[in-house]
């Protein structure tokens, strides 16, 4: 598949309210993954993190799924290419994004595809949305990070179940496990994933983008270090404000004291 046709399976749409949306966008192949696609959708995910006027992404995929993986017709060049190049890896630069990154789960989520969905920060699925690692199934080593994030989320129990049996991970089991946030019907996907994103884009856009990172880099450590990481990037965050931030920041404390005296 040449370059120009493989721009138009990766659709990014920047909305003005500081919402970007990606769109995997080849329904009729249940949105696999090539690697011309997988380059774009690392690009992509690149640019709108350089991109100062976007403040959270949404990752959805057209038609009847979310992503049902590689596509298999083009294996070798997927996984004997230039796969350690971190520019080209969607996962990596996923990982590597400032921005909060809401995915928007429709249909099936199957292997890479399911890592893809392990790489978001917040999780929107469809009802009967099903997540399914194919790993053992096919013969193809996990290098996206599903055998190691799966079980952190879910416990390594039910993660063993569903990655060595292949057996489909429900969106309405997922979210009791704590993998998926919400589940609601079908045509409520983006809506739900439009009004976190916009609940997020409300508050203070520094703040996020150091929260998130904090959340994400703790999550990789124990308990001990990572309240550790907590409490120095506290004292660099605070350290760096000047008075007149200090003095912006209890005035807007102030002013919501009032309103919710109101």
């Amino acid at each position: 598949m040449d370059r120009s046709s493989s721009e138009n399976l990766i659709l990014v749409n920047r909305e003005p309210n500081g919402v970007a949306i990606i769109t995997i966008n080849r329904p009729g192949s249940l949105n696999s993954l090539t690697r011309p696609m997988m380059v774009d959708l690392a690009q992509a995910f690149k640019a709108l993190d350089q991109d100062s006027s976007v403040r959270v992404i949404i990752l959805t995929g057209s038609g009847r799924a979310f992503c049902s993986g590689v596509d298999l017709t083009a294996a070798e060049d997927v996984f004997k290419g230039d796969v350690k190049d971190p520019e080209s890896d969607p996962v990596i630069q996923m990982d590597r994004c400032r921005k909060p990154i809401i995915g928007a789960i429709k249909g099936f989520a199957v292997t890479a595809g399911f890592e893809i969905s392990l790489a978001c920060d917040i999780l929107v699925a469809a009802k009967g949305s099903k997540f399914i690692d194919t790993h053992a199934r096919f013969g193809i080593f996990p290098s996206w990070g599903l055998s190691q994030k799966l079980s952190r989320i879910i416990g390594p129990n039910k993660a063993r179940e569903v990655s060595l049996t292949a057996t489909p991970l429900t969106a309405e089991v997922a979210e009791k496990l704590g993998f998926v946030n919400h589940v609601v019907e079908d045509g409520e996907v983006l809506k739900k994933s439009r009004e976190i994103a916009e609940a997020i884009v409300k508050n203070n856009q520094d703040l996020v983008l150091r929260y998130k990172s904090v959340i994400n880099d703790g999550i990789k450590l124990d308990l001990g270090h990572a309240l550790s990481l907590e409490k120095e990037r506290g004292h660099d965050y605070y350290n760096g404000m000047t008075k007149e931030q200090f003095r912006k920041m209890q005035e807007f404390i102030a002013g919501r004291k009032k309103q919710s005296k109101l």
